[in-house]
C-alpha cells in the first residue's frame, strides 16, 4: 500500500534530487569519470503521488520499483504523457509476473535463476517486448537475499543470453550492510568485466558515491531524494 508524503517532505524533494545530483557530479569527476556516465535511479517504492510528481517535476525521468503491482499503480496511468520514463524492476521477480513485468518495465534488474530467464523470454516472444535485463549477483552469498551466488554468475550470463536470447546489459548487487560495500562493488565489476557487460546498478542512498568510484552507471537512491521510507500501518 503506498502511502502520501507529507507536505513538507514533498515541499523538500526538489531540494533533494540537486544535492544528489551535485554528489554524483563530485564522485564522478574526483573518480575522472564523465558526469553523464552515471544514471540516477530514483527508488520510488511506496512513495504517494505527491512525491512522484515532485520527482518528475524535478526531472527525474528513471525509476526503481520493487513491485510489479504497485509499480502499475503507481506508472500505468501517466506512461502515454511521459515518453522518456523508463521504469526499472529493481526487486525479485516470481516466474508468474514475467508477463506483466515485461509488459511494464524498460530494464529488468533482478534476474536470478535459469528458470526466471525462461519465463521472461516467454513473455517477450509472446509480447513482442524485449526490455533490458541485468542479471542479480548475490555478492555476499546471503543465504535471506536474492541473487545468483558469484561462482555461478558466468554460467547463467551464458545461458540467458545463447539459450533464451535475453539482452544481458549487466549486472546489480545489493551488498550486505555490515561489510564494506567497496569489495563488493569491485566484485560486481570483476565479473561484468570478464564477461563484457557495460552496465553496473549498485550502490544505493547510503553508499552511492563509493560504487561511483568503483565503476557504477546507475545508482538507486531512495531515502536520499524522499526521505525515510513510507510504510503502511499495519493491519488492525
Amino acid at each position: 500500500m503506498t502511502v502520501p508524503n507529507p507536505p513538507s517532505a514533498v515541499s523538500s524533494i526538489a531540494e533533494r534530487f540537486d544535492q544528489v545530483r551535485g554528489r554524483i557530479v563530485e564522485a564522478a569527476m574526483a573518480a575522472g569519470r564523465d558526469p553523464a556516465s552515471v544514471v540516477l535511479t530514483a527508488v520510488s517504492k511506496t512513495q504517494g503521488p505527491e512525491a512522484l510528481q515532485a520527482a518528475l517535476d524535478a526531472g527525474q525521468r528513471v525509476f526503481g520499483e520493487n513491485r510489479v503491482q504497485e509499480a502499475q499503480g503507481h506508472w500505468a496511468a501517466r506512461r502515454a504523457a511521459l515518453p522518456d520514463l523508463e521504469l526499472r524492476l529493481i526487486g525479485p521477480l516470481q516466474t508468474n509476473k514475467a508477463l506483466e513485468a515485461v509488459e511494464l518495465f524498460d530494464v529488468i534488474e533482478t534476474l536470478d535463476r535459469e528458470r526466471l530467464a525462461a519465463a521472461l523470454a516467454a513473455a517477450m516472444a509472446r509480447t513482442g517486448r524485449r526490455p533490458g535485463v541485468l542479471v542479480q549477483v548475490n555478492t555476499g552469498a546471503e543465504p535471506q537475499k536474492a541473487g545468483v551466488l558469484p561462482a555461478d554468475a558466468d554460467a547463467l550470463i551464458a545461458v540467458a543470453r545463447d539459450q533464451y536470447g535475453l539482452k544481458v546489459e549487466g549486472l546489480m548487487c545489493i551488498p550486505p550492510l555490515e561489510d564494506d560495500p567497496a569489495r563488493h562493488f569491485a566484485l560486481l565489476a570483476a565479473v561484468a568485466a570478464r564477461n563484457g557487460l557495460s552496465v553496473l546498478s549498485m550502490g544505493m542512498s547510503g553508499d552511492y558515491q563509493a560504487a561511483i568510484a568503483a565503476g557504477a552507471t546507475h545508482v538507486r537512491v531512495g531515502s536520499a531524494l524522499f526521505g525515510e521510507r513510507n510504510k503502511a500501518p499495519a493491519p488492525s
